[in-house]
């Protein structure tokens, strides 16, 4: 029995001692740097959206509707017209039109805030854990 928590204490020790390696190498990292020396914050939701930015907003709502809702309505028709092709066929076509628009809506607006939304997000956690990495 007293093996087993030994043996449990030096587990415990030792991923402590990586966590913290980890944290510490990325830390060392120049986005991770940035981000906590240049304050980043979100500011930029503030902003009035570029038309460019809410069409590719429109374009991701317009994937959630085509998506499970369509695939749906066509599971539905091909009972009612006791056509299993519909959605054999209709389904996965309609589903993969919907991942395609999302994809649009993405490159038109999410890179950007992904990436304003990513830099803080990154200071936030990692003003947090430095200082408990580098105990």
């Amino acid at each position: 029995m007293c093996q087993q928590y030994d043996f449990l204490f030096f587990l415990h020790r030792n991923m402590t001692r990586m966590i913290r390696q980890r944290i510490l190498k990325f830390g060392a990292t120049d986005f991770v740097r940035l981000a906590i020396t240049e304050q980043a914050d979100l500011s930029a939701f503030k902003e009035k959206p570029t038309p460019l930015v809410l069409a590719g907003v429109f374009a991701i709502g317009l994937s959630y509707v085509i998506g499970w809702p369509a695939v749906a309505a066509l599971g539905v028709l091909s009972v009612k017209l006791h056509n299993p092709w519909i959605a054999a066929v209709g389904g996965p076509l309609t589903y993969g039109l919907s991942h395609l628009v999302f994809l649009l809506g993405m490159y038109l607006s999410g890179a950007v805030y992904s990436l304003i939304f990513l830099r803080w997000l990154t200071r936030i956690v990692m003003e947090r854990l430095l200082p408990w990495a580098g105990r």
